[in-house]
């Protein structure tokens, strides 16, 4: 048996979400729309004595949806290393990643004779059962710029027409998933927009009209009606953009901005067509 096993899986920004609620976990999950980028989450995972541990960027963490895929994957303790150049909790999708990573690195490490979409499943349910994200697995385990339309499956995805591109970002502060996916107030509202949003989606696919201005546009739209777009720095960040003829949205879920041209203090990533796999 090797030493150690490691597996990469993507960020993912979500631009639009609708929470398709279910008591079973392999059915509850989002539809909406969104894209994968450059970069994301480094597992490594090897064998331990003790008990199974978690790092994250070299300080040990508790992370219960990255504990809870081992569980569901071997009695056995291990050791598990994430590494990312992206925050946490800031809309990167970085739980869902770091889920779906550890899952293929223990999957090889261990010869749990896993299937890919078995393994997706169960980081999927980790993210579900621990209130850390509904949608990001999907987008990781198939990658690129995709739209999720069925409504009880929470891998099922279609590509949209949008190219690899350069992607500018800032992050202020994040939002706990956790709280908003515990507010029944909260959901309703956010329902009620995506709904608005999906349906614009629908036509513009019908009609051949979508590209990344769109989606974005779209997005931002959703981030107004459903009252998430709250952060005045978000607001005007947006606004900048806009005046000087781009178009920006909030990442969901975080006090953070995305947009299609360089603004001041952004960084820049890249919407890239590439998953999860092993490294």
């Amino acid at each position: 048996m090797v030493e150690k096993c490691r597996a990469f899986a993507p960020g993912n920004i979500s631009c639009v979400f609708k929470i398709v609620h279910n008591p079973d976990p392999t059915r509850m999950h989002s539809l909406g729309m969104g894209f994968t980028v450059r970069e994301g989450v480094v597992a490594t995972v090897s064998l331990d004595g003790g008990s199974t541990k978690v790092e994250f960027n070299g300080e040990a963490v508790a992370f219960p949806t990255v504990s809870a895929v081992v569980e569901k994957l071997t009695p056995q303790a291990v050791r598990v290393q994430l590494e990312s150049p992206l925050p946490l909790s800031c809309g990167f999708g970085l739980s869902g990643a770091s889920a779906l990573a550890t899952a293929y690195a223990v999957n090889s490490l261990l010869q749990v004779e896993r299937d890919e979409e078995q393994l997706a499943m169960i980081a999927h349910v980790a993210e579900v059962e621990n209130l850390t994200g509904l949608g990001d697995v999907c987008a990781q385990y198939h990658g690129g710029c995709l739209v999720k339309l069925r409504e009880g499956h929470p891998l099922a995805a279609e590509s949209l027409p949008v190219g690899e591109q350069p992607i500018y970002y800032r992050y202020f502060s994040p939002i706990q998933t956790r709280e908003v996916l515990g507010d029944s107030r909260r959901k309703e509202q956010i329902n009620r927009a995506a709904d608005r949003a999906l349906a614009g989606i629908k036509n513009d696919l019908k009609a051949g009209e979508i590209d990344f201005v769109s989606c974005i546009k779209i997005s931002k739209l959703f981030a107004l009606e459903s009252r998430l777009l709250k952060d005045q720095r978000v607001q005007q960040i947006i606004r900048q953009v806009e005046d000087a003829g781009g178009v920006a949205s909030m990442i969901m879920l975080g006090n953070a901005v995305f947009s299609n041209r360089p603004f001041t203090a952004a960084q820049e990533t890249r919407l890239l067509q590439h998953s999860v796999r092993l490294i």
